[in-house]
């Protein structure tokens, strides 16, 4: 089973920063961090090309591309390229994103374990034209698309995934895929002394997943069935003015603590290193009680000076 010293980072690549991310991905390499993940918000694919060239060492994966955002022609061709230019550094975690995206789009979906299925099919099956392709990372939340990623891909991602139930599924793993099947944990992050701050921010940044089924249906596997069955009521019954709001309130500490890292520079590592022991890469997704993504993630290298 892997054990990581450092976690890996998330990094977004905003309008008009995108040179500042660059920099800080350098640091993040020269620090030893494990890895840096990139997820969908921006043009993930650019900044992992940019990646590419401004290190030299330091894994990066898409941390998760949505499948229907790009045919699996261009995506396996696009992914093709970073593989050969980064020197192997690269992979392409792929999901099915949420339905809100979907609905956003446009786009026609099938069920999602076979959309994912013929999505990879598709891409290996097109690497005969554009070379070798990166390893594959599944977003994995539940069983089946666990499962599916133990079948077909080289590893897989969590999102906000609970600690208490993660070794469980990391039992569904076989053991003969233990030491080559990569695993990573998205984890919302916040260094600081005050913990009602810290954990305020995570109540906003999980507000958005609590509305989806599949995360309600995730947790309430997990073991937090009453705050699942008290989302459903609000979400049922509250104006959508007053949604967040609501939520936040039926948001315990247990479960928020379950699912991220906050407090102390001290304990957001011991936190961190507890997903670490499980076999699991966590990566941090920096929030800060003061400042904005760059401050946030130098709070991180404070952290592991």
């Amino acid at each position: 089973m892997n054990s990581y010293s450092l976690p890996a980072i998330s990094i977004v690549a905003t309008p008009t920063k995108r040179s500042a991310i660059l920099q800080l991905a350098q640091e993040s390499e020269s620090r030893g961090f494990a890895g840096l993940a990139c997820p969908s918000l921006g043009a993930t694919l650019g900044l992992c090309t940019s990646l590419a060239h401004a290190t030299s060492t330091i894994r990066f994966w898409t941390s998760i591309q949505p499948v229907y955002y790009n045919h699996p022609v261009e995506m396996s061709n696009t992914a093709a390229h970073i593989h050969e230019i980064s020197g192997g550094r690269f992979g392409i975690g792929l999901g099915v994103s949420h339905a809100p995206v979907v609905q956003r789009l446009g786009v026609t979906t099938g069920k999602p374990l076979s959309d994912m299925s013929d999505y990879v099919a598709a891409m290996r099956q097109n690497s005969r034209f554009s070379g070798e392709l990166p390893p594959v990372y599944l977003a994995a939340l539940r069983d089946k698309m666990l499962a599916l990623s133990v079948d077909i891909a080289e590893g897989a991602i969590w999102a906000n995934a609970s600690l208490s139930d993660i070794s469980r599924q990391v039992g569904l793993v076989p053991n003969e895929r233990r030491s080559d099947f990569f695993m990573a944990n998205m984890i919302p992050t916040v260094i600081s002394d005050d913990e009602e701050a810290a954990l305020a921010i995570h109540k906003k940044t999980l507000t958005g997943y609590i509305s989806l089924p599949n995360y309600r249906n995730y947790w309430r596997q997990a073991g937090y069935e009453d705050e699942m069955n008290a989302a459903e009521i609000i979400l049922e019954t509250v104006p959508k003015e007053e949604l967040a709001q609501s939520l936040q309130k039926v948001m315990s500490d247990r479960w928020l603590r379950d699912c991220t890292a906050s407090g102390s520079a001290a304990a957001v590592r011991e936190q961190l290193a507890k997903w670490s022991d499980k076999g699991v890469l966590p990566i941090a997704v920096m929030s800060s009680t003061s400042g904005g993504q760059a401050k946030a993630i130098t709070e991180l290298f404070d952290a592991y000076r």
